[in-house]
């Protein structure tokens, strides 16, 4: 197959890109790889244009020699981040893989062994999909070049399929699955094309997947997750998690999971999730445990699906004093995520969402105005339970009323009639 090499323009490059590409062409080759020139291709603005990935003929020791400062987090697969900059925070830094030719992959993750190479063709074909396999050889040097150039190295048609919008395999599709099981997720989230749309996979490379879903076992459930999370960030999750669901993806990492795939995705991962689960009956404890077991959440994404999935059906307060309370009891995080919960899952929102938009913030906060000691010095209540329901009473009232004046507050305690009433029948401050 004839070989691209048509001129590209490499002036998205930053200037450390530039530094770090010069050093290495100093000493050896060295190509842009891997999402940079995915991106590029595609013509994404520079914000959006993925990290810098360069492939080198120079060893990692090598690498290391050029930029002391390196991690050599992946040594014994020829990558090594290279960091460049103030060595208080490093905040540029790059991954630089040796050309590699692998081995045989048994354990369906990782190769046997890897052998190092000279050749960037030999290495580009051993990649997964043909829009990663591409590559952008600088010419000449980088740093003080206004115009940059490079030339595109492209055996596989890969500019073409991004052209199209079409996901395909490097050669034999059941050949790359099979290798690294890691792939049979990674493709959906190479589907995922921004302002440019959803990718269509490839017939071979979607017959793969069905066919090597048990592949998916001899990957980490934390790797599984870091997948699914950036698929569920992305413009159009919503097409792709049923395009997983029509190849077995979702019923194979999601085991036992009942999915809901008529909702409307947000751009939060984890309202997305919530949102994909929400046709569970089970409760959200439950719900967040056995999704903790599947993909490895952190305590926050557990506490937040818990949160989300205990709202499910629920028919909206648009009054004032509710969307009070929602202020009061709820971090701004949290309410974002509600509000988009409750839109994607179908619940109309507008009135509630407006009136909280426009209220701004409490009078007095979220804080109670008045303490447990304060109360009992009025009341002659001592310490127990009907002292602090009498101050979560109050509490709620505060906030209910918008109340700033804790002389207002302490009028009212005699116009309640607390003496009269079951302590445990009186308000407690929550939403909904």
């Amino acid at each position: 197959m004839q070989e691209s090499r048509r001129e590209i323009s490499l002036r998205p490059l930053s200037k450390e890109d530039r530094v770090v590409l010069d050093r290495l062409r100093e000493f050896g080759d060295a190509w842009i790889v891997g999402g940079w020139v995915r991106d590029v291709l595609s013509g994404f603005p520079s914000d959006q244009i993925a990290d810098m990935d360069i492939a080198t003929s120079l060893r990692p020791n090598e690498v290391k020699e050029i930029f002391p400062r390196s991690l050599m987090v992946g040594e014994k697969f020829g990558t090594v981040v290279v960091r460049v900059g103030d060595p208080d925070s490093f905040e540029y830094q790059c991954e630089v893989t040796t050309l590699r030719s692998d081995g045989g992959y048994s354990d369906g993750r990782r190769p046997e062994n890897v052998v190092f190479g000279d050749e960037i063709g030999e290495d580009l074909s051993r990649r997964d999909f043909t829009i990663n396999a591409m590559a952008i050889e600088p010419c000449g040097k980088m740093v003080g070049n206004d115009d940059p150039m490079g030339k595109l190295l492209d055996n596989h048609r890969g500019e073409e399929d991004l052209a199209s919008g079409l996901l395909r395999a490097v050669g034999d599709a059941e050949k790359r699955l099979g290798e690294d099981g890691l792939r049979v997720i990674r493709a959906f989230r190479f589907l995922e094309g921004g302002e440019n749309g959803v990718r269509t996979l490839d017939p071979w490379l979607s017959n793969a997947i069905s066919s090597n879903l048990e592949m998916l076992e001899k990957v980490s459930k934390e790797r599984i997750w870091d997948e699914l999370r950036k698929i569920l960030t992305g413009h159009h999750s919503n097409e792709i998690v049923r395009i997983m669901h029509k190849n077995g993806v979702l019923d194979k990492i999601l085991p036992g999971v009942t999915v809901n795939l008529e909702v409307l995705h947000s751009d939060d991962h984890v309202v997305n999730l919530a949102l994909l689960c929400s046709s569970e009956t089970s409760d959200g404890s439950v719900l967040s445990e056995k999704l903790a077991k599947e993909l490895r959440l952190s305590r926050k994404e557990i506490s937040a699906i818990c949160l989300l999935h205990g709202l499910r059906g629920l028919e909206i307060d648009t009054s004032i004093k509710s969307v009070r309370r929602f202020i009061a009891t709820l971090d701004y995080s949290s309410r974002g995520r509600i509000l988009d919960y409750l839109s994607g899952s179908g619940v109309k929102i507008k009135e509630f969402e407006e009136c909280y938009h426009s209220y701004g913030e409490l009078r007095a906060g979220g804080s109670p105005l008045i303490d447990g000691n304060l109360i009992s010095s009025l009341t002659g209540l001592e310490a127990g339970r009907k002292l602090g329901r009498l101050k979560e009473w109050l509490h709620t009232i505060q906030v209910e009323e918008d109340i700033g004046n804790r002389d207002a507050l302490i009028a009212i305690i005699d116009e309640i009639g607390w003496e009269e009433s079951e302590f445990e029948s009186w308000p407690q401050l929550s939403w909904p």
